[in-house]
C-alpha cells in the first residue's frame, strides 16, 4: 500500500510542497472545494504525468499495486454516450471452483506476507551490514590514518579517502605477513625514502587524428553542388551561375505571398515555386546536409585535437622534469592553429556557396610533426622511468612493510569486522535466494489463479449486482443491460429505450459510483479479477441528495470493514471529501469505537492560494455541531458573555426543546425551590436575550463570577431534569473518578 506522498509545484501546492506521511489502511481527508483534494487524487491516478514531475509517492516495501481512482475524471472517462465498460467478476463458477480460487488466493496472500517479512529481514540485514562497514571505516580512519598520516602519508597515496583506505586495509589483511619491521625501523626508512627523490614521469598521450584526415580528403569539398538540370529554370540559373544566390533567396519566399524577394514584384507563381523545389531536389539537399554535417564534425574534431595539444603544452611547461622539446612543439602547434583557421573559413564558404569547388589545407604533415615530437618525448620518459624503477622497488617494499605493520596492529578489529560481515553476507545471500524462490512461487501461483479465474469469470454478475443495488435504493426507472457492443453496458429506461442524455447528474454520479465499486471487486479483464488494489475516492456524493448520500456512505463502510479485516483484494482506501455530513457518516463505523490504529485523518486547507495539510492521526477532527457546542463550553477560554449565552441557548434548544419537547416553564418547574426557579428563569431570560441581541442598557460589564454562577445554574437544569448523566458525558466528567479524588483529598 501507499505509505507517503509528496505534492509540490502543481495547482495550489507551492515550491515548498506538502508531505503526507504515515498513511494507513484507511485514510480520510476533509477539505473545502478548491483546496487541492482533486490534485491528490489525480497524482495517485497517474503519478507519471508531467504535471507531477516534482511530486512523488512511496509504496510499502516498494511493492506497487493497481490504484483505482474515483473522481470527476473517472465519471467522464467511464460514462460516455450512455454506456460504461464491462467488469469481470467470478460469475459462472461453481461453488467448488470459487472455493478453489479463494483458497489459492489466500495461499497467495500468505506467500506475499512471507515475502514481505523476508524482504524486511533482508533490508534489515543489509542495513546492519552497511552500519557495520561504516563503523569499521570510521574506526580505521581515526585509529590508523589519523595516527600515522604525519609519518607514513606517502604509503597512503591513492587511498586518501575513507572508503578507499578501508578497502586497502582489508585487501592487505588477506596477504601473508613476513619479516615485519618495528615502528622505529619503519620511521627511519621513511625518512630516507619518502623524500624529494626522482619520480616516474607519466607518458604523454598519443592523439588520434585519422578521422580528421578522412574528412579533409572527402570528395564533397571539390564537388560542384548545383540543382537539377532538366527543370525549365535550370538553364538560366546555371548560365548565370546563380545557384547559391537563388538558393539563399528561396528562404525569403513567403508561403502565401507572391512577392519576389529579389525584385519585390508580384512575380512568384505556384509554378515558379514548384520549379524551384524541383531544381533544388533531394540530391542537392542531401549534399548540403552532408557538407553541414561534415563541417560540424570537422570543427569539433579539430577543436578537440587543439585542446589536447594545448593541454600537453601547458602541462609540460609546468613540469620541471619535462622531456618534451617545447620550442619545436609550440612552433608546430601555432602553424596547426593557423591552418585550422584557414580550413574553418573554407568550410564556411563551401556551406554558403555549394557550387564552388574547394580544397582543404591538409593538416596531416603538421600533425605528424607534432606526433613525432610527442613520441620522442615518450622515449625519453621511458628511459627516465627505468632509472627510477630501482628506487621505487625499495619504496614499494617499504610501503608493503608499513601496511603489514598496520594490519598486525589492527588485527583484532579486522578479524571482528570480517567475521561479522561475512556472517551477515551469508544471511543476505540466503535471504536473497529465498526471496527469488518466493517470487517464483508467487508468480506461478498468481498465474494459476489468473487462469482459473479466466475460465469462470463473467460480466453478468456485475450487471445483476448493480441492478440489485439500484432497485434496493429506489432507482426503479432505469437499469443496466449488456450493450450490443461486446464488453460494455448500457442504461435502459423502463420503456426499453436507451438513456443516453436523459439521466440527471445525480443519477449519473450514483450509477458510475456503483460501477466503480464493482470495478474495485473485479477487473476490466479476466486476468485482473484477483489483483490487489488501492482505492482512492474523491467526493463521491457530489450532486446526490441526502438519501443517496447515506447509501454511498453505507457501501463505502462495507468496503472499509473488509479492508480492516484483510478480506478481499482491496488493501487500502484514501477518501477525500468536502461534505461534512458525509464525512461524519462514513467515518462512523461499528458504533462509537475508540481510536483505530488502521485509520488516520487529515484536513486540507488553502490560504492565500497555497494548500496545506494538517494531520490528526487517529483522532477524527470533524465533530457534530452539538458536540462542538459542548466542546466550546468545556473550554477555559470562554470569557465573552455573548458567546456563552449563545452556546447555552443552542444546547438547551437542541436537547430540551427540540428533542425533549420541553418549554421554558417545563424546565423552570423542575426546580422545587422558588429561589432556584427564579435563578433558572433569570438564566433562560439572559440566554434568550443575550444570544440574539446586545443590550447596553441591561449589561454594562459581565464579570467572570457571573459567568461561573450561570454555569452552575445551567448544570442544575440537567440535574433537576434527571439528565445529569448526559451533562457529565458531554462535559467529560467521570463521577467515579471525581468521587475517588474527593475521598483521597479528605483523607
Amino acid at each position: 500500500m501507499i505509505t507517503s506522498l509528496y505534492v509540490r509545484n502543481v495547482a495550489t501546492y507551492d515550491n515548498s510542497g506538502v508531505a503526507i506521511s504515515d498513511l494507513k489502511k484507511i485514510n480520510f481527508f476533509y477539505g473545502a472545494n478548491g483546496c487541492g483534494k482533486t490534485t491528490i487524487s489525480n497524482l495517485l491516478c497517474d503519478n507519471e504525468h508531467t504535471n507531477f514531475s516534482s511530486c512523488s509517492l512511496k509504496w510499502k516495501n516498494d511493492q506497487v499495486m493497481k490504484t483505482l481512482v474515483y473522481n470527476k475524471d473517472f465519471k467522464e472517462r467511464n460514462f460516455g454516450k450512455g454506456r460504461i465498460g464491462g467488469v469481470f467478476t467470478l460469475g459462472e463458477a461453481t461453488k467448488e471452483e470459487v472455493q478453489v480460487i479463494e483458497e489459492k488466493t489466500e495461499e497467495l496472500k500468505l506467500i506475499k506476507v512471507a515475502g514481505e517479512k523476508k524482504r524486511e529481514t533482508y533490508n534489515t540485514q543489509v542495513s546492519t551490514r552497511e552500519t557495520l562497514e561504516n563503523n569499521f571505516k570510521e574506526s580505521s580512519w581515526v585509529k590508523i590514518y589519523k595516527k600515522y598520516e604525519p609519518v607514513f602519508k606517502e604509503a597512503f597515496v591513492g587511498f586518501l579517502n575513507k572508503e578507499n583506505f578501508k578497502n586497502k586495509l582489508l585487501l592487505e589483511s588477506k596477504k601473508e605477513a613476513t619479516n615485519l619491521l618495528s615502528l622505529e625501523e619503519l620511521k627511519e626508512k621513511a625518512l630516507t625514502i619518502f623524500g624529494d627523490e626522482p619520480r616516474r614521469i607519466q607518458n604523454i598521450g598519443i592523439i588520434d587524428f585519422d578521422r580528421l584526415i578522412e574528412i579533409e580528403n572527402n570528395l564533397i569539398w571539390k564537388k560542384i553542388i548545383v540543382g537539377k538540370a532538366n527543370v525549365n529554370i535550370s538553364a538560366l540559373i546555371q548560365k548565370l551561375n546563380l545557384n547559391d544566390w537563388v538558393n539563399q533567396g528561396r528562404s525569403y519566399i513567403q508561403e502565401e505571398d507572391d512577392t519576389c524577394p529579389f525584385c519585390q514584384q508580384a512575380t512568384i507563381t505556384a509554378n515558379f515555386k514548384k520549379q524551384l523545389e524541383d531544381y533544388f531536389d533531394e540530391t542537392y539537399l542531401s549534399d548540403l546536409k552532408t557538407v553541414s554535417a561534415l563541417k560540424l564534425e570537422y570543427n569539433s574534431l579539430i577543436q578537440n585535437v587543439l585542446n589536447q595539444l594545448n593541454g600537453v603544452e601547458s602541462t609540460q611547461e609546468a613540469l620541471s622534469s619535462s622531456k618534451l622539446e617545447l620550442g619545436k612543439f609550440v612552433a608546430f602547434l601555432k602553424t596547426l592553429i593557423s591552418q585550422s583557421a584557414v580550413n574553418s573559413e573554407i568550410l564556411n564558404n563551401k556551406l554558403k556557396e555549394p557550387s564552388r569547388s574547394l580544397e582543404l589545407v591538409s593538416l596531416k604533415e603538421q600533425l605528424d610533426l607534432l606526433l613525432s615530437v610527442i613520441k620522442n618525448a615518450n622515449q625519453e620518459i621511458d628511459k627516465h622511468n627505468m632509472i627510477v624503477d630501482n628506487f621505487n622497488s625499495e619504496k614499494t617494499k617499504l610501503v608493503h612493510s608499513i601496511w603489514g605493520f598496520i594490519v598486525a596492529e589492527f588485527r583484532t578489529d579486522i578479524i571482528g569486522f570480517t567475521s561479522a560481515s561475512e556472517g551477515l553476507m551469508i544471511g543476505i545471500k540466503a535471504l536473497d535466494t529465498q526471496l527469488k524462490e518466493t517470487r517464483i512461487k508467487y508468480s506461478i501461483l498468481d498465474l494459476e489463479i489468473k487462469n482459473l479465474s479466466k475460465n469462470v469469470t463473467s460480466v453478468q454478475p456485475t450487471i445483476d449486482e448493480i441492478n440489485r443495488l439500484l432497485k434496493s435504493y429506489g432507482f426503479l426507472n432505469f437499469k443496466i443491460v449488456p450493450s450490443s457492443e461486446s464488453g460494455f453496458y448500457q442504461i435502459q429506461r423502463e420503456d426499453g429505450s436507451i438513456a443516453e442524455t436523459t439521466l440527471s447528474e445525480g443519477e449519473i454520479t450514483f450509477i458510475t459510483f456503483l460501477y466503480y465499486l464493482q470495478l474495485s471487486k473485479g477487473g476490466i479483464s479476466k486476468e485482473t479479477v484477483n489483483d490487489e488494489r488501492v482505492l482512492v475516492i474523491d467526493d463521491p456524493v457530489s450532486s446526490l441528495d441526502s438519501n443517496v448520500l447515506f447509501v454511498v456512505s453505507t457501501l463505502i463502510k462495507e468496503v472499509i470493514k473488509k479492508i480492516k479485516s484483510g478480506s478481499g483484494n482491496i488493501r487500502q482506501l484514501i477518501l477525500l471529501t468536502h461534505n461534512v455530513y458525509f464525512h461524519k457518516e462514513v467515518t462512523f463505523i461499528d458504533g462509537r469505537t475508540k481510536d483505530c490504529s488502521k485509520t488516520n485523518f487529515w484536513i486540507i486547507r488553502r490560504h492565500d492560494h497555497v494548500t496545506s495539510v494538517q494531520a490528526f492521526l487517529m483522532k477524527n477532527p470533524i465533530q457534530s455541531s452539538y458536540e462542538l457546542l459542548w466542546h466550546e463550553l468545556r473550554g477555559d477560554n470562554l470569557k465573552s458573555h455573548i458567546t456563552i449565552q449563545n452556546t447555552m441557548r443552542r444546547i438547551i434548544e437542541n436537547y430540551f426543546k427540540l428533542l425533549g419537547k420541553y418549554g421554558d416553564d417545563d424546565i423552570i418547574n423542575k426546580f422545587p425551590v422558588k429561589e432556584e426557579q427564579e435563578i433558572c428563569r433569570s438564566l433562560l431570560s439572559w440566554i434568550n436575550d443575550g444570544s440574539h441581541s446586545i443590550n447596553d442598557d441591561l449589561f454594562v460589564e459581565l464579570q467572570d463570577r457571573t459567568i461561573e454562577s450561570y454555569k452552575k445554574v445551567f448544570k442544575e437544569i440537567f440535574i433537576s431534569t434527571n439528565q445529569e448523566g448526559h451533562y457529565n458525558m458531554m462535559m467529560g466528567i467521570n463521577p467515579l473518578v471525581d468521587d475517588q479524588s474527593k475521598i483521597v483529598l479528605a483523607a
